[in-house]
């Protein structure tokens, strides 16, 4: 037991240190080729002028950059590929312990994780040197993002469905495991987009660091007390990663998370949950972003069906709140603190559902 608790911690503070040293020499990069929008959100995505919404993200923030992911998924990637470099360049030495690269507990976040993360870093980047105008602000069309997503999710459905040890469960707290069969495939696929497009809720200085360091410290712990002691100290590492991110991220932010930090998180967090058999509990510990996306929805929905009437003052959620007068910074930490008490619930529920 001490040497899994040393495993996960280790990391996890070197990952953390490699995101606070690395960070100025990222954002020397970002400010000297200015990585940010250079025009400011114009309309929303369900059709009009996004008059308040250009309204909360004025001028003061377009010279903000984007990219500020790289940190978090560069921090867990470089720390993952360091420990398993030290393990095979000294197999006798304690570090062939603290290596957590396994094939069947960390390959495929680590995999969703990067590819994600690459495919969010070209979409920043056509977003600050492409096409503006756009509800994105330009980059890559939602249409292509979802289908990429879409394919990671395939990915992922294959792996777990031609597991003899996962299958096609789903394992539901409290009640055991329900079969889908087949039907675990698009469960996954839509599973994977559902997680993805709760991504807004990166829109508020800090936010979004707060809210994924909660969900994946949750993951973490399901993890740890599953013996997948490899997958814990992943989960760990990517919290060092954002809690570096979060160090430059809360207000005034230096970066934001964008693209490149949002998908490859919201996809990986899926993963992880089907491999703790988590899915149910995860629904709730990512239940902000869950929030976030159905509010954007409800509100697109709300105008089509409902002759351009609101549900909210402004989607995403969190925007609604600044529009009714919460500084950005009350939004913040309100959600950080709701954040963490639905990740205590999630571990609670899968933890209880699982033993009881």
């Amino acid at each position: 037991m001490p040497i899994d608790v040393l495993k996960v911690l280790l990391p996890t503070t070197v990952s953390f240190t490699i995101g606070i040293l690395g960070t100025p020499i990222l954002t020397h990069f970002l400010y000297k080729y200015k990585m940010w929008k250079k025009q400011s959100v114009q309309n929303a995505t369900g059709g009009g002028a996004a008059t308040i919404t250009a309204k909360l993200h004025g001028d003061e923030e377009r010279k903000t950059p984007r990219m500020g992911g790289i940190v978090i998924w560069g921090s867990t990637l470089i720390t993952t590929l360091l420990f398993a470099t030290l393990a095979v360049a000294a197999p006798e030495s304690v570090f062939a312990k603290l290596t957590f690269l396994s094939r069947n507990q960390v390959w495929l976040p680590l995999f969703t994780l990067v590819a994600g993360a690459l495919c969010g870093l070209v979409d920043d980047y056509l977003v600050c040197h492409g096409t503006q105008g756009s509800y994105a602000g330009g980059g890559l069309s939602l249409k292509v993002r979802l289908a990429f997503v879409a394919l990671l999710g395939a990915i992922g459905a294959w792996w777990f469905y031609g597991n003899l040890q996962t299958g096609d469960a789903l394992h539901v707290p409290f009640y055991g495991v329900l079969n889908l069969g087949v039907l675990f495939i698009p469960f996954f696929i839509l599973y994977v987009i559902g997680m993805y497009s709760g991504g807004i809720i990166d829109g508020v200085d800090g936010l979004s660091g707060g809210v994924f360091a909660a969900i994946y410290a949750a993951l973490g712990i399901i993890a740890f007390t599953q013996h997948q002691v490899d997958l814990a100290t992943f989960s760990a590492v990517v919290v060092g990663g954002i809690l570096a991110f979060l160090w430059f991220n809360i207000p005034p932010a230096r970066f934001f998370n964008s693209e490149t930090g949002t998908m490859g998180l919201t996809t990986a967090l899926v993963v992880i949950a089907f491999l703790e058999r988590a899915e149910i509990a995860t629904l709730i510990i990512a239940l902000p972003l869950i929030v976030t996306s159905a509010s954007s929805l409800i509100q697109i929905l709300s105008k089509k069906l409902r002759g351009g009437k609101k549900v909210f003052i402004v989607a995403p959620l969190h925007n609604h709140f600044q529009a009714k007068g919460w500084p950005p910074y009350k939004v913040t930490m309100r959600y950080w603190v709701v954040s963490m008490m639905l990740a205590v619930v999630g571990v609670i529920i899968q933890l209880s559902g699982v033993h009881m």
